[in-house]
């Protein structure tokens, strides 16, 4: 029996190719007011387009600063990236080494 090849997807930070086992996937959640929010799929299981990304802090913050989000999702406006930060930050094993600034915290204000 010939084996069948896994389902590959594009990470939206890093733009690298990966099993789509390996990738965390996200979906935009309205709500009636136009908002919307990142929302991380775990399961694969939420209804509408979804977006890839590797659960590593280093890719979250590629794909804010290149705004990958709203393009792969084929949103305009803002997007609530905060549980989506919290779920990726949590994903992260800790390394006993002093606390790094959070990725979300820095995305949003004027400099």
């Amino acid at each position: 029996m010939a084996r069948r090849a896994l389902p590959e997807r594009t990470c939206v930070g890093c733009r690298k190719r990966a099993p789509a086992s390996e990738l965390l996937r996200m979906v935009a959640v309205g709500d009636e007011v136009g908002h919307y929010r990142l929302r991380p799929d775990p399961a694969r299981r939420l209804p509408g387009r979804g977006a890839n990304l590797h659960p590593d802090p280093a890719c979250f913050a590629q794909a804010v600063r290149r705004r990958a989000f709203g393009r792969a999702l084929r949103i305009t406006g803002v997007l609530d990236h905060g549980p989506l930060a919290e779920h990726v930050d949590a994903q992260t094993p800790t390394t006993g080494q002093p606390d790094r600034p959070r990725v979300a915290s820095k995305v949003g204000r004027p400099t």
